[in-house]
């Protein structure tokens, strides 16, 4: 099928949404969005290794870029995990028109994406929470906390300028616990041990709070990014889940 099958995604202002179609089984009806953390896109490596993987694996994968990020249209400085949720529900969208059921898998501030989504939105059938993104305010405060907001920039990063809407979206919601107690679709979490960005604790929290059907996965000596040897099992864990669950 050709890359575009679903036609050009805008936002609800018009932004283009970039993405990728990764095609699984003919019969098929099951899509997996994949959602980026902050600074990312969907040509992240270790977001490709997973589609390519999932599709291999017979479900069909979206792995896209939210607006402002990688080849999205928008600007960075607008990029807030509100803003976000509203390009997830874009996307699902034009995945409801196509007849597909969705799942979402989040990685990082993706992760508190998916969880603010899924809590509100019934077209996320299940959820996939990739070192996800708990304690958005304890983040904010750990990473960018001794940076000015519309001065500095995230992670010595030039083209990732820190700006005083993703501030205040991130200290605004605080945290996403009390989203994670609404979820009710069979949710599966997966943190690296190592992962000194998002803490594994953010992981353990949100599994804590959640309804079953329920899965923490903890990979041991893992990043943030799942690199090196946390990828493979990464992958793993999302597909052997998803075999378990999809039927």
């Amino acid at each position: 099928m050709p890359a575009l099958m679903f036609g050009i995604i805008k936002n609800k202002i018009g932004e283009t949404l970039d993405y990728t179609f990764h095609e699984g089984l003919a019969n098929c009806r099951d899509l997996l969005l994949i959602g980026h953390g902050v600074t990312g896109n969907k040509d992240r490596p270790f977001v490709i290794a997973l589609a390519n993987a999932v599709s291999a694996s017979g479900v069909n994968v979206i792995r896209f870029s939210f607006a402002g990020n990688g080849d999205s249209a928008g600007d960075f400085r607008a990029c807030t995990i509100s803003k976000e949720v509203e390009d997830l529900q874009a996307v699902l969208s034009v995945v409801e028109e196509k007849n597909y059921r969705a799942i979402y898998a989040g990685h990082s501030m993706g992760g508190a994406v998916g969880v603010l989504a899924a809590a509100k939105d019934d077209r996320i059938k299940f959820l996939i929470s990739l070192a996800g993104m708990v304690s958005t305010e304890k983040f904010y405060d750990t990473e960018f906390g001794e940076e000015t907001p519309d001065t500095g920039c995230m992670w010595e990063e030039p083209d990732c300028p820190l700006s005083s809407d993703f501030k205040n979206d991130l200290n605004g919601i605080h945290s996403t616990a009390p989203q994670a107690v609404q979820i009710r679709v069979p949710w599966l979490l997966v943190h690296g041990t190592a992962d000194d960005v998002v803490l594994i604790d953010d992981s353990r929290e949100a599994y804590s709070l959640a309804s079953e059907p329920k899965k923490l996965v903890e990979i041991e000596g893992a990043n943030h990014v799942f690199s090196e040897d946390g990828q493979k099992p990464m992958i793993e864990a999302v597909i052997g889940w998803l075999q378990t669950n999809l039927n």
